[in-house]
Parts: C-alpha cells; structure tokens; sequence
C-alpha cells in the first residue's frame, strides 16, 4: 500500500500519542531504510540511538532467529545460558568484580527498577538534573526534568530535588545525608547532547560517597557504543578517572538490543545487594531471545564497531564544522552522539528538510540537531548528508539571532 494509505490507516486505528507519522518504512539496511513508497533514506538517528550496528545486522539477526528456534521464553522462575552470559558481560563493563545486574525490556523500565532500588537505603530523597531525561513512565517521569512532559500527570512520587547540571556548587550545596541518589547523564540527549563538563562526574563520584549516597548514572541513551565506549561515563581514553567516575547504578537499553527490546539495571558494591525475591520483577526481562540480541551486539562492539564510532563521530564532528556554516554555531558531543548548535532555532524546519531530502535527523531543541547515526557508519556513508547540510541550512531562510546559542545550560559553551 502506498504511504499516504498507510498512514489514513494508522490514523484511524492508534492512540494520537505520537502524532501523525511522517513516514511508514518497511524495510531496512545497514545505514539505510525505505519507505512504503520505495524511497530510500539515510538514517542519521538508529531509531533514537537504538540501532547501533543499522538495520537488519546479520549477526543479531542470525542470534535472534536461532534463539528462538531453540528456546524463547521460560519466566524468571528460571534462567538461560544467553541470559548468563550477558549478565557476566554487562557486570564485566563496570570493572568491578562485586556488579550485578537485573534485566528490563526498555530503559524507562530500568530506571524504574534503579529508582526503586535507591528506596531500599532507607532514604527516599533523589537529587535529579535541570535538562534530564529519564523515560515517561511514572517514577521515571519524576526524575524527567522537563515540566511539558511531568505537569499532565502529576502528582508524581516524591522527594526528588533538581539542581542545574553540571554545577558543582549546587551539588555540594543539595546532597547531604538524606539523599539515597544523585542521578545523571554523561551527555543529556534530550536536552540537546549536552556532555557533562570535564570533572563533573568525578565531582558527584566524590559528594555522593562523603554523604553515603548512591551515585546513578543514566546511560540508556549513550552506553553501548554510542559515545565511542562501552560506558560513556568510563571512557577507556582517560586513566584514572574511569575508577573515580564508577557508578553505582547505571542503566542501560536502547543500543543493547538493536532494536530487539531489551535494557538492564547494573548495581555495584552494596547496591547490588539491596534487592531480594519479591521486591521487584518483569515477565520478559533477560529472555533467551532478548538476551541472544544483547550478546551479538556486545560480539560486534568487540570485533571493532567502537573504534569505527570514535573515528567516523569525529570526522562527522569535524566535517559539520568546516562547513562554517553561518547557521552553525558549534558541534558538541561524543562518538556517534553529536548535536549541531545553530544561531536560530530552526532546528525542527532542517530536519523536515532533511527527511524530504532522504535524511533522517531530529531537533530535541529549538536550536539544536541530534545526529546519531549507526556506529557502523563509514565517512562515505555520511559524506552525502555533510554534502547537503548547507542547503538544508540555508532553506530555512533565517537570519542567525545575534546570540550564540539560546540553550541555556551551564554546558552550553561546551566544544566537543
């Protein structure tokens, strides 16, 4: 059926919580999807940074197919070698022998076992970000910081305080000892890719340990890859502040799968102790199948995709801004998650262009576009979208504003 069908279909039958869709695709690979119409696009966004290794990867497919003709599905009654054996892998990450990890379908599921984990301290207080974002459901919801996406559903649980990310003195200022955990992102997505500043995790390493606290670190969005790292907030390019950094808690999904729903709460040290039978569940978290997905993506990470992430994010990084782009006021980011910064907020506008154009980017900001792309994107692959990215620019046909940028964040001067 043709895409305009498709579409009057999907409008006549689904909840309005998306909006309409622009397109209806139907298949995909590599770097690549198409349209029920047949047209090809380049994916610069893997699904909001799910599908790190593309579409139709030939190693997680062949993992999830053969899974599942051995084995699907047996309950958390009972357990799974696949599910093991990611379990051992994810808690191998950490560098911390003492890790444990519980398996979700998604990321808002694993902070919403993380959350109530913290409840298991004895406190119930959670410090939170100005900017964050950390699912829709309800307790993840709470710790969400913005008000367009809490005000409808409120009152959410309580106890959660926010304070400007990446400020020191707030933190030190806020956390004491009623606080169960300070909760943050290496790079906030949603607000704009914007990376933590250089000493800001070491910080709330050391203020959440003064005060007994748990620090948590979100990396639904940035693990797996996507900053060029297992962990982005461990990055294995700075020594030693990958030990100082260590979280524990940290959430993972979106790139674990592949697209296969899959996501994972790991805690370390006493926090992985804090959880005993009845406390928390989850039907399909840590199947055989999703668990199957979860291996062939950390095979894949392992044979070289994080090295290819490092490289092609920066020469993407580097390509945008030597555009010099009037428009363009700086690039930020890490690995394969960057945010273009422009003098206007006409981000929304670029990326309809982009899409007509057979690019898909999003605008989390007025003045800001994501480009995820697959990690296993080449320069070759991406050297169309730099090609266009002037014309898409220039189509908006907007001054730039006389300010810099109009993300105000203390990060917002921040070169990548």
């Amino acid at each position: 059926m043709s895409q305009a069908d498709l579409q009057a279909r999907y409008g006549a039958v689904m909840m309005n919580a998306f909006g309409a869709p622009k397109r209806v695709f139907e298949r995909g690979e590599g770097v690549h999807l198409w349209d029920a119409d047949g047209r090809r696009y380049t994916d610069l966004l893997s699904g909001l940074a799910v599908n790190g290794l593309g579409h139709a990867h030939p190693g997680v497919t062949a993992a999830i197919t053969g899974q599942l003709g051995r084995l699907g599905h047996v309950s958390n009654f009972y357990a799974s070698e696949p599910q093991i054996r990611l379990a051992e892998r994810l808690a191998h990450l950490t560098g911390d022998p003492t890790a444990r990890v519980f398996f979700t379908n998604s990321g808002t599921e694993a902070n919403e076992a993380a959350f109530k984990l913290t409840r298991l301290t004895g406190r119930t207080r959670i410090v939170a970000m100005e900017g964050s974002f950390h699912g829709r459901t309800m307790g993840a919801l709470a710790l969400t910081a913005n008000e367009k996406y809490r005000a409808p559903f409120e009152p959410l649980p309580g106890d959660v305080t926010f304070i400007p990310y990446g400020d020191v003195d707030a933190l030190r200022e806020t956390v004491d000892d009623t606080v169960a955990a300070v909760i943050v992102e290496a790079v906030q997505g949603e607000n704009g890719v914007v990376p933590a500043p250089d000493g800001y995790l070491a910080a709330v390493r050391r203020v959440t340990e003064q005060h007994g606290a748990l620090m948590w670190v979100d990396e639904v969005q940035t693990g797996l890859g996507r900053c060029g790292d297992y962990l982005a907030h461990l990055p294995s390019t700075v020594e030693p502040a990958g030990v100082e950094n260590r979280a524990d808690l940290i959430t993972l999904a979106k790139g674990l799968g592949n697209g296969f729903p899959i996501g994972a709460c790991i805690a370390t040290g006493k926090a992985g102790d804090l959880l005993q039978p009845g406390q928390h569940g989850t039907t399909f978290g840590g199947n055989p199948v999703a668990a199957a997905a979860g291996n062939a993506v950390l095979d894949a990470l392992e044979a070289g995709v994080l090295e290819n992430a490092r490289s092609t994010g920066q020469w993407l990084a580097d390509a945008v801004r030597e555009l010099n782009h009037p428009l363009v006021d700086h690039v930020r980011g890490h690995g394969m998650l960057l945010g273009v910064v422009l003098t206007g907020e006409v981000a929304a506008r670029v990326a309809d262009a982009a899409l007509d154009a057979g690019f898909i980017i999003n605008a989390p900001r007025p003045d800001v576009l994501r480009l995820a792309p697959p990690l296993i994107a080449t320069p070759e692959d991406l050297q169309p979208f730099v090609d266009a990215l002037p014309g898409l620019l220039s189509s908006t046909q907007v001054e730039p504003a006389s300010s810099a940028s109009s993300l105000e964040t203390p990060e917002a001067s921040h070169r990548a």
